[in-house]
């Protein structure tokens, strides 16, 4: 028996989510024990039956958001400073020591990258392909700039190459990593990679997600990891699926907006259709939105496959691949260049339309939808997808990893 301990950011549903997942694939007669700075998405690790051990310092809300820019890439401005990375790894290394943890499972937690380290124990991050180093090294164009006129290529081909240089080479990591990882005795953390790669790092994708790409020591596929909510769903989606008009699903995860939000809801109400939309943490009270907008808490997603007739998702990995293996087709509108590359795969296999952010209160956003109701060519891609899907458990992958590391140690 060992204790396996996870780490994810509590404040993004889809690390909790797959850390429950890997949890729930583990080898009964290992411990899982959780530990997490803020409690957004905490409540589902104990409705989970897991140990939870909440921890401080956590983020104020100004900082929390600043994190999720800065993760997303959008910001070079940290919320990390010296005081809190080294309160933290401080924490972290006597949680490990304390549980005798024999693994460590990261969840985009950037301290566990020295606090792991520190303790000498391996670290395992399950995670999605996109801007990992082999993806940033590798591929010609990352789609930061978008289109497909030759300038816009160009561009896009020129912001690739700076950013390959800057993820690989330039001091971009908060000055506070490379501090706190002196202090603990580990090699310093100055680039962008050294925050994000771990010592076995699982890539949570399809195998045509890789087609054309080498991946190094260190790097190993292990398939898609999604939530799978342990609870009904609503009666309100069985009465709208009941209904003759389609029946339209809307999953902007935890990294989209209000804006979005309601500019979404508001193009939905102008078409002949029905939608439910697990969006209530992104509302106000004083938002109207459109009676055919049905608006919920968290949903298990999972079971939506044969009520939902379409999807309108944000691009995260977890949204999408619950959409794919529901065999929903959906349109998405990624925020960040890892949901627009989680997007365009699917694109690329027929079972989804693109469109950018921008778009979401515009016609565009009805216009897409309109094509996923009609068009069958993208139906039997969905289909083709969701059995794909079928044949993959990147959980249980996961899980045995981790016990081919617990027995190389043991």
């Amino acid at each position: 028996m060992a204790t396996v301990l996870f780490c994810p950011i509590t404040f993004n549903l889809a690390e909790v989510t797959r850390g429950i997942e890997v949890a729930r694939a583990l080898d009964p007669r290992h411990d899982a024990v959780f530990m997490g700075y803020e409690q957004d998405f905490a409540h589902l690790i104990g409705e989970a039956g897991f140990d939870y051990r909440a921890c401080r310092p956590a983020f104020t809300p100004p900082e929390r958001a600043q994190a999720l820019k800065y993760d997303q890439g959008r910001t070079l401005r940290s919320p990390y400073t010296r005081s809190l990375v080294s309160a933290r790894v401080a924490v972290e290394r006597a949680l490990i020591s304390s549980t005798d943890a024999a693994v460590v499972v990261n969840g985009t937690n950037p301290t566990s990258m020295i606090s792991a380290r520190a303790e000498q124990v391996p670290l395992v991050y399950p995670v999605p392909f996109a801007l990992t180093r082999p993806h940033v090294e590798q591929t010609r164009r990352l789609g930061l700039v978008r289109g497909d006129s030759r300038g816009a290529r160009l561009l896009d081909r020129v912001a690739t190459a700076a950013l390959r240089w800057a993820y690989n080479h330039a001091p971009l990591a908060p000055r506070a990593f490379a501090r706190a990882a002196q202090d603990n005795g580990v090699r310093p953390l100055r680039t962008v990679v050294s925050l994000l790669e771990a010592d076995e790092n699982l890539l949570t994708v399809m195998p045509w997600e890789l087609d054309g790409y080498t991946l190094p020591p260190g790097y190993e596929r292990v398939g898609p990891i999604f939530a799978h909510l342990d609870a009904p769903l609503p009666p309100i989606v069985a009465e709208l699926a009941a209904q003759d008009r389609p029946l339209v699903y809307v999953g902007l995860g935890s990294s989209a907006s209000r804006e979005l939000t309601l500019a979404v809801a508001r193009q939905l109400g102008e078409l002949p259709v029905n939608v439910i939309a697990p969006v209530a943490h992104y509302l106000e009270d004083r938002d109207e939105l459109p009676p055919n907008v049905h608006v919920t808490g968290l949903l298990p997603a999972h079971r939506l496959g044969g009520l939902v007739d379409a999807a309108v998702l944000h691009g995260g990995q977890g949204t999408v691949q619950t959409a794919c293996a529901a065999g929903i087709p959906f349109v998405g509108m990624g925020l960040q260049p890892e949901q627009v590359w989680n997007v365009d795969q699917c694109v690329t296999q027929g079972n989804a339309l693109a469109l950018a952010p921008r778009d979401a209160g515009t016609p565009a956003l009805a216009g897409a939808v309109r094509r996923l109701l009609s068009d069958g060519g993208i139906r039997e891609a969905a289909a083709r997808v969701r059995r794909a899907f079928a044949e993959e458990d990147g959980a249980a992958a996961t899980a045995r990893v981790i016990d081919r590391l617990i027995a190389r140690a043991g």
